[in-house]
Order: C-alpha cells, then structure tokens, then sequence
C-alpha cells in the first residue's frame, strides 16, 4: 500500500507539484529583479519590475493554470512555459547572471517537463 497524502495524491507528486509553484513563483521574482536592474531610466525600471509580472501572472493564469478557463492543450501550454521561463532566464543572462539563467531555465524548464511525465492533467 502506498502513501497518499489528503489531496490523494502520493508524497512524491505533492512534493513536485509544490517545486512547481516554487519554480512559478521563482519566475515571477526573477522578472522583478530583471526589471529592476534593467539599464534604463528609474521609471522604466520601475514599470518592467512591476509590469512583467504582472503580464507573466495573467498570460500563467488564463493559458496556463490548472483552473485557467481558457487552459492550452499539451504541447502548446507547455510551449508557452517554455517561452516566459526562457525570457526570464534570458533577462538574468544580460543582466550578467549566466550561471544563475542556466541553472533557471534548466531547473523551471525541466521540473515543467517532469510534471506533464508524472502528473499529465498538472
């Protein structure tokens, strides 16, 4: 008999769908910090630090999320991850965080990759 935890999910899914809001969550810091560090005026660094993720929580939260009214189908929801996680990572390489953006992209790339593997409906 195997372990459930009170959502009826095993230990081991709950745990990677929690590092899936981390890493959702870590895309949304990430776009801050990029914004804010961005090699324009104090204005422009102020609406990039606020307005991209805000963008990136509403495109999440219509395309993405899993009660999204309008949710993408497999390949193309996961295709977009791929493309906000990308831009992120990309904003850290040019701020001058290479190893950070890799590690980012390769950690929040992977774990959504793993989720439709283990979980297909997350």
């Amino acid at each position: 008999m195997t372990a459930q935890s009170q959502f009826g999910q095993s230990p081991a899914k709950t745990a990677l769908l929690t590092l899936r809001f981390i890493t959702e969550l870590a895309l949304l810091a990430v776009l801050v910090i990029v914004g804010a560090e961005a090699g324009v005026s104090s204005a422009g660094r102020i609406a990039l630090a606020v307005g991209s993720p805000v963008v990136a929580a509403a495109i999440w939260g219509v395309a993405i999320g899993p009660r999204a009214r309008r949710r993408l189908p497999d390949p193309g929801r996961l295709a977009v991850e791929v493309v906000l996680f990308g831009a992120a990572a990309v904003g850290l390489a040019i701020e001058g965080s290479v190893i950070g953006a890799v590690i980012f992209a390769v950690v929040t790339i992977g774990v959504g990759v793993l989720v439709r593997v283990v979980t297909p409906e997350g």
